[in-house]
């Protein structure tokens, strides 16, 4: 059974920094990309990240691209958003998800991704 559980969200004030983890379990994780999204109140169901099975593509959103940092660490099935000078307009669920796929480039469409984690909550106050 495939499970992806985030940590690492919370209260920040803008212009902080916080890390999110997704530690995944059941799958083998080194054969999947992986993709990061969000989701404000009222709002869709937003891409923000993601990265390659073996690290060597990562695709943002405009929104975020030089805040945000993707990274994975596969000996430990994680996978990782850094998020620096946050914004208020960052306040989201943020949520990890599994591209079983196969595909050779980065999906960036939620349809696309297979199993996705239960969300952690990221506060930025102005």
């Amino acid at each position: 059974q495939v499970q992806l559980v985030e940590s690492g969200g919370g209260l920040v004030q803008a212009g902080g920094s916080l890390r999110l983890s997704c530690a995944a379990s059941g799958l083998t994780f080194s054969r999947y990309n992986m993709g990061w999204f969000r989701q404000a109140p009222g709002k869709e169901r937003e891409f923000v990240a993601a990265i390659s099975r073996l690290s060597v593509t990562t695709n943002y959103a405009d929104s975020v691209k030089g805040r945000f940092t993707i990274s994975r660490d596969n000996a430990k099935n994680t996978v990782y958003l850094q998020m620096n000078t946050v914004k208020p307009e960052d306040t989201a669920v943020y949520s990890c998800a599994a591209d079983l796929g196969g595909r050779s480039w980065i999906a960036e469409r939620p349809i696309e991704y297979d199993y996705w984690g239960q969300g952690t909550q990221v506060t930025v106050s102005s």
